[in-house]
């Protein structure tokens, strides 16, 4: 059984960081990608970023040049390192691991930014 647990959100100021982490704390399958996504209030769940497990990375315009996604597909972990965070980054922060006929999700990390 496969379950991703997240950590690594918080509380931060304007301009900081945060690394959020996400690990599949049950049976370790061969995911074909990971990634983030986020869902601010009232709004719905957006992709920040993926990886596939050849390494391509894709990332929503809004966050590159800030965020860096990484992971080891075989340990099904991956990361999101987020620099220069803004109000509108506030949102919680959802992993996912995808295989062809399933996506699954871990329950969610809060990140608000606000000084």
């Amino acid at each position: 059984q496969v379950q991703l647990v997240e950590s690594g959100g918080g509380l931060v100021q304007p301009g900081g960081s945060l690394r959020l982490s996400c690990a599949n704390s049950g049976s370790i399958v061969s995911f074909a990608a990971m990634g983030w996504h986020r869902q601010a209030p009232g709004k719905q769940r957006e992709l920040v970023a993926s990886i596939t497990n050849g390494g391509r990375t894709v990332y929503a315009d809004s966050v590159k040049g800030r965020f860096t996604i990484s992971g080891d597909n075989a340990k099904n972990t991956v990361y999101l390192q987020m620099n220069n965070l803004q109000p509108e980054d506030t949102a919680v922060y959802y992993c996912n691991g995808d295989l062809i006929v399933r996506r699954y999700w871990g329950q969610g990390t809060q990140v608000t930014v606000s000084s």
